[in-house]
């Protein structure tokens, strides 16, 4: 029995292992070339994991000259932040109210799975449709992305609130109906606040989905000006098709901010999940 449970350590120990180079790997290259100047640049391996001569940011001032660096940062920042405030807010209460009415009325329970299978429906499906859409409603601009990452996100996101309201009991609402709570104070005083590491989970879920995003503001926002990070990125892919550097420089400076982000609330994000975040 020992021999079984160390034997099986080691298959654990050796496939973690893998995990991480198959992870650690690609940032590592992305990071050196990031630093190299073009000339250094070599087809073989050894050349590849080399360390620049000198270390520099002349790549990384260039990316940002090249992509505009701080105007498309504002327009991810805004856009990622406001889906993620919106979201918390709207997405927490409709899982809230969903989650609490399944038991008891069965046309709740055909909305959840309604709103959930909403996750299997192909970007590309929607995508025609929804830029005609956008552009007669006037929407081609960062409140019509805004508005549609609060619909591509709520079937996910209410699938995580449904699930973490299980762990929540409902003595405490009916304790809180007693005392002559509503149902609106009851869910902002009792309930909201509980659901804190569903909040994080939710908003850094939402954030890299939001902040990585490039079809979405590709095919709204596209010809306006009003670029995000990873459109930036596209739409000057011809140059750094002929310059890696550049292009890891810009890559690595768009990872910066929501690496930040998650560090700032991984506890949250842990127990967001151990609490039941995909719990059905």
């Amino acid at each position: 029995m020992m021999k079984e449970k160390q034997k099986t350590n080691r298959v654990l120990t050796i496939v973690l292992i893998l995990g991480t180079v198959t992870v650690f790997f690609p940032l590592y290259m992305a990071v050196i070339i990031a630093f190299k100047k073009p000339s250094e640049m070599t087809n073989d391996v050894a050349g590849a994991l080399a360390f620049p001569s000198s270390w520099s940011l002349d790549n990384f001032k260039e990316a940002m000259r090249v992509t505009d660096f701080w105007n498309s940062l504002g327009n991810s920042l805004l856009i990622t932040l406001v889906t993620i405030g919106l979201a918390i807010l709207v997405h927490s209460i409709a899982g809230y109210v969903i989650g609490r009415s399944m038991a008891h009325k069965k046309a709740f329970r055909f909305i959840y799975l309604y709103i959930v299978s909403g996750m299997f429906v192909p970007f590309a499906i929607l995508m025609m449709p929804l830029v005609k859409q956008t552009a007669q409603m006037g929407l081609g601009n960062r409140l019509g992305v805004i508005l549609l990452y609060l619909v591509f996100y709520m079937p996910m996101n209410i699938l995580l609130y449904t699930g973490y309201l299980k762990n929540i009991p409902e003595t405490l609402e009916e304790a809180a109906s007693i005392d002559g709570a509503t149902t609106w104070q009851t869910f902002w005083k009792i309930i909201f606040p509980m659901m804190s590491p569903m909040h994080a989970t939710v908003a850094i879920l939402t954030a890299l989905g939001t902040w990585n995003d490039v079809m979405t503001p590709l095919v709204i926002m596209s010809g306006t000006g009003k670029n995000t990070l990873p459109l930036a990125q596209l739409n000057f892919q011809t140059q750094f098709g002929t310059n890696y550097n550049l292009a890891f420089a810009s890559y690595i400076l768009a990872l910066i901010p929501i690496l930040i982000f998650y560090l700032l609330c991984q506890k949250q994000i842990l127990n967001g999940v151990a609490n039941g975040a995909v719990k059905g």
